[in-house]
């Protein structure tokens, strides 16, 4: 697989919710932290997407925005 993207994440599939046209992945990483993914709900078919299924977290961003409590 080839792609623009420069953040590859290692992570594996925790949950999947299944909506009517989308779902939300639950992605876990190595230390526990966990990613939510939202995709099509053709995406999680074609991709065969499973609880405990290995895969890449690709992130690409045009901007990311920083917020503080003060």
């Amino acid at each position: 697989m080839k792609t623009s993207a420069r953040n590859f994440i290692k992570c594996k599939v925790k949950e999947i919710h299944q909506g009517i046209v989308s779902a939300e992945v639950v992605l876990e990483l190595a230390d526990g932290q966990q990613i939510i993914s939202i995709v099509t709900k053709n995406s999680v078919e074609e991709l065969e997407l499973k609880p405990g299924m290995q895969v890449n977290a690709i992130v690409k961003a045009s901007s990311i925005m920083i917020g503080t409590t003060d």
